[in-house]
């Protein structure tokens, strides 16, 4: 391991791509609180994670003094697959808005799976791989995540069951049958198929699920079948570490060209995307060697920084899984059927809620309907579409960039952009008849969630 003091210049390829990830809680005063076990109220030992994550990744989630980890030199080969992956100026878009303002965003999108996700998720196979494992359980949202890790499963030969949640699966069939073609099996989620998915469906009749309910049927399938382990896309410590990837490259890229942003935007779900992008550019301003204001993005239909509780609380809907210290909504909440599915998990990463709540970053919330509205117009001058997840980032980004209009100010912005939309189609259907609408809970639909948070 490194001396997290030796500037991480020297952990790059010569093409520029990471030969280590940067962990954030190496440079953090004050650390993530940590990942409690709900039966004795006392921190979760490596023995006891051991069941449910494979062994060095359980290293991986507990570590929180080694700055720089070596990326095994599989993965890297991997990687130089689709990285690095373009940081991008988005000059038609500044013309477009007609502001002094100067937009960059990275684009994760350049890669089969079509988002960032696959950066963790090759990683968490190749660990899966190295301890002799059968295979791996897990759940995903809008599908990004469990096309990535079917493909990461094909490549290093693995069994991959995936719990996809259930308004995503019925919304975007397309993404489903990707994952089916890199071999996994995809269930809808909460389904009939574990003990956990029987009780959330009598609880809860004709849901349309949530992430918390895939995870909890994820992790009993894995804890129930020998040979098999849980890994998550999302949320925990390691694939903050392995998306880190995306801030190293942007970083190197920016200093090349001799340009220091002024703002980073990133869309919030459980924190993967948003805690990779910033990752370096937080490293500095904890060591107080320079300034950025970071912000994070997320739905007004699932407001877990600007509207949830710093609080432990279960991961999961099933309560079956860890305690974590983190900005939530109550592991009840179950939020509306939205079309941005990566941003529906009831909580946040614990190390993203604990700079949060230090006031490292700010966060915003943003309703839907303006979210596609910013998703249209950078289709049509920046020539992708993007995920409605980063369309959140967009929308505030642009939002950003209007301001300097006003102000005359020449302001430096970088966003993330998480991946494509093009298994989004219905959602963009959906607004361009004119049929989507904001659900936004209510104070009181919130308190009732949150006045089951567990006593700790």
């Amino acid at each position: 391991m490194a001396d997290k003091k030796i500037p991480y210049k020297i952990y790059l390829e010569e093409n520029e791509m990471p030969k280590a990830w940067y962990n954030m809680r190496a440079d953090m005063k004050n650390k993530p609180a940590p990942l409690v076990n709900p039966g004795t109220g006392q921190p979760l030992k490596k023995e006891e994670l051991a069941p449910i994550f494979c062994e060095e990744l359980v290293d991986q989630e507990l570590d929180n003094d080694t700055a720089f980890v070596d990326i095994p030199e599989e993965i890297r080969g991997f990687y130089k697959m689709y990285r690095p992956s373009p940081l991008v100026r988005a000059y038609c878009l500044e013309e477009k808005l007609q502001t002094p303002a100067k937009i960059y965003y990275k684009f994760e999108g350049n890669n089969t799976s079509g988002s960032h996700k696959l950066n963790s998720a090759i990683a968490q196979a190749y660990y899966a791989k190295k301890q002799g494992l059968k295979g791996v359980t897990t759940e995903t949202g809008a599908g990004q995540w469990g096309t990535a890790l079917s493909m990461a499963c094909s490549y290093f030969d693995l069994d991959c069951k995936v719990y996809m949640v259930k308004v995503s699966y019925e919304q975007k069939p397309f993404r489903r049958e990707v994952m089916r073609t890199y071999g996994a099996s995809v269930v809808p989620s909460p389904s009939e198929t574990t003990d956990i998915g029987k009780k959330i469906l009598a609880e809860h009749p004709g849901t349309t699920g949530s992430l918390g309910c895939a995870i909890s049927e994820a992790v009993e399938v894995a804890t129930k079948n020998p040979g098999y382990r849980y890994v998550l896309g999302s949320v925990l410590n390691q694939v903050l570490l392995h998306q880190s990837v995306i801030g190293l490259e942007t970083k190197t890229a920016l200093e090349k060209y001799d340009i220091h942003p002024d703002m980073i935007i990133g869309c919030a779900g459980g924190g993967s995307n948003l805690g990779g992008l910033i990752a370096p550019f937080m490293g500095e301003k904890l060591r107080g060697e320079a300034d950025y204001r970071i912000i994070a993005v997320e739905p007004a239909s699932c407001p877990s920084f600007t509207r949830g509780k710093f609080a432990y609380d279960f991961c999961d809907t099933g309560m079956i899984c860890p305690l974590a210290k983190m900005y939530t909504l109550g592991s009840s909440f179950i939020p509306s059927a939205n079309h941005a599915g990566g941003l529906r998990f009831h909580g946040m990463s614990t190390t993203l809620s604990q700079l949060y709540h230090d006031g490292f970053m700010e966060a915003v919330s943003v309703e839907q309907t303006e979210v596609f509205e910013a998703a249209e117009q950078f289709a049509r001058v920046e020539g992708i579409l993007p995920a409605p997840e980063s369309s959140h980032a967009i929308r505030v980004a642009i939002n950003e960039a209007l301001k300097c209009k006003e102000t005359g100010e020449e302001k430096t912005i970088v966003f993330g952009l998480t991946g494509t939309g093009y298994f989004d189609l219905v959602a963009y259907e959906k607004y361009n008849n004119g049929e989507m609408g904001d659900v936004i809970p209510t104070d009181e639909q919130i308190a009732e969630s949150l006045a089951k948070l567990p006593q700790i």
